[in-house]
């Protein structure tokens, strides 16, 4: 059974096997692309493009994802209670005092990014600080710590990167592509066009599904070693209510990093089901509220 801080090893093994695959996924990209346009440059350029990538993805995806979002490092004065919180946390967690950040923004929300325990932030939102009191929260700061205790903060933002940069190399050959100056249209150049059309179409599609099993998986867990963390679930339990019932989406909210941040930065409860679930950044809150409080609602 997973307790706190146990699955640091598999993320690990998952961050490489993400990467070796985004390797293998770009450079038949780049196969098919080249072959099309009967250009072995192309294929080059794509191993190359995706080792950079991978290195890019590693030491600078938090930078990234913190750009991306608009949060700012947090004065210490401003925000006393917050670093306290933070700080207090850490020294239970056995982790370093990770980076402190703010998002002015007054949708309430939170996430953790950075390569490892060494190299971490914790970010929360104006609008969390608003809300919450202090057990609640805590809650939130121990999900987010448990993030970095697990290793999901590099696993997470090394997906934000890998992913993006699937997905924008799938659209500009799909934009660009597939008419124009490519090979004559005899038999083996059209049924190679249609295999790379498929590959092309269903590369960040797949992509995608298995960036957002993961983001919820890695939320469940989250949710308990975060309850253990503080010895009080129904803090975080409150804090998950709370946040939910907020429908006003963050002004910076991203598809590419909706699932490094605690609840749906576009506002509102996660509902999907089935094969809808499928396409959501988080669990459903009832379920995560649950998952917490079991037979003490």
């Amino acid at each position: 059974m997973a307790t706190l801080y146990t699955q640091q090893d598999k993320n690990i093994y998952k961050t490489w096997f993400l990467m070796a695959m985004f390797l293998v996924v770009i450079i038949g990209l780049g196969y098919f692309i080249g072959s099309y346009y009967n250009n072995s440059g192309i294929l080059f350029f794509a191993i190359i493009f995706s080792i950079v990538m991978n290195i890019a993805s590693y030491w600078w995806s938090d930078k990234i994802v913190l750009a991306m979002s608009g949060a700012k490092l947090a004065d210490h004065d401003t925000y006393t209670d917050l670093y306290h919180s933070v700080e207090n946390l850490s020294i239970t967690a056995g982790l370093p005092m990770p980076k402190v950040y703010i998002i002015n923004d007054p949708s309430p929300n939170a996430f953790a990014t950075g390569r490892n325990k060494e190299h971490a932030v914790v970010a929360v939102t104006t609008g969390l600080l608003q809300i919450l009191n202090k057990t609640e929260l805590e809650g939130v700061i121990a999900h987010e710590l448990s993030h970095i205790g697990n290793r999901d903060i590099l696993l997470s933002t090394v997906i934000v990167v890998l992913v993006g940069f699937i997905s924008i190399l799938a659209n500009i050959f799909m934009r660009g592509g597939m008419g124009g100056k490519g090979r004559d249209n005899d038999k083996g150049g059209g049924i190679l066009a249609i295999i790379g059309i498929i590959f092309i179409i269903l590369s960040p599609i797949i992509a995608k599904i298995i960036q957002l099993a993961i983001s919820r998986k890695r939320e469940f867990l989250a949710d308990a070693s975060g309850a253990l963390l503080t010895r009080y679930p129904e803090g975080l339990a409150s804090a998950l209510q709370k946040i939910s019932q907020v429908s006003t989406p963050m002004k910076n909210a991203n598809t590419a990093t909706a699932h490094l941040f605690i609840s749906n930065p576009f506002g509102g409860a996660s509902i999907s089901k089935g094969i809808g679930n499928l396409f959501s950044t988080h669990p459903p809150v009832q379920a995560r509220v649950e998952a917490l409080l079991g037979d003490r609602k």
